[in-house]
């Protein structure tokens, strides 16, 4: 995408400038008067290979009590836990997101609502750096008794040098677009005004979702990590000469 805007010289800018209020004067922008600018936006990308993966392990039980609700609940995480360590996932990478107890009702016409039981809930955050592991790790979550899956989400560990690739790729095509223009205008480029940075587009995730244990029943999940594009946008003020 190119939004150029080529603005006058010398002779307008004066002139413009000289019928605004004074208030209005100094608020305005500092204007070369011996050129024409350009104003450019370009987007830079590159691409990676997703190198951290996140799950979303969560164990839902519902009993008569809510103390018998919370005991299942935590049988069951237990074991989610004990197999996710057996497997190599560092303490670090086993965060606790969320557990809630909730009344579970019944409702009937023109009855006030009757609690018949209470539904614990237990969501685990799971972070490992081995997206081949993907797989085995969904496999081994649904055998333990998780049955609310989110993931995995592929992204990147360190996305930093990824956006820098793609703002100096933004900048280039903003310089080879400019030189473009000023051939065809029959000037050339002098220097750069200003530089802005508008929106990044992070590496995309790829999202497998469950809510049952069925969802992932089959052994030997497959999940493949591709490549993901990093973007940003930059607009970039030049002064032709």
């Amino acid at each position: 995408m190119i939004r150029l805007a080529l603005l006058a010289t010398a002779a307008i800018a004066g002139a413009t400038a000289a019928s605004l209020p004074a208030s209005a004067q100094d608020i305005r922008p500092l204007m070369p008067t011996d050129g024409t600018v350009l104003d450019v936006a370009a987007e830079g990308s590159t691409t990676r290979v997703p190198d951290l993966a996140l799950i979303q392990a969560g164990v839902v039980t519902q009993a008569g009590s809510a103390a018998e609700a919370m005991q299942q609940n935590s049988a069951r995480m237990a074991s989610v836990i004990a197999a996710l360590r057996k497997a190599g996932i560092a303490e670090r990478d086993l965060q606790t997101s969320a557990v809630s107890l909730n009344p579970v009702y019944r409702n009937e016409d023109n009855q006030p609502p009757v609690i018949t039981g209470y539904q614990a809930s237990n969501q685990l955050t799971v972070r490992f750096r081995d997206i081949a592991k993907s797989g085995a790790i969904l496999d081994t979550l649904v055998r333990q008794g998780a049955n609310n899956i989110s993931g995995p989400n592929l992204t990147l560990d360190k996305a930093d040098a990824a956006m820098d690739e793609a703002r100096t790729d933004a900048i280039a095509k903003a310089r080879a677009r400019a030189e473009l223009y000023a051939r065809a205008a029959g000037l050339r480029v002098d220097r750069i005004l200003a530089i802005s940075e508008g929106g990044m587009i992070g590496p995309q995730e790829i999202i497998v979702s469950g809510s049952r244990r069925s969802a992932f029943a089959a052994a030997d999940t497959q999940v493949l990590p591709g490549e993901r594009e990093v973007s940003i946008n930059v607009s970039v003020r030049f002064l032709l000469k």
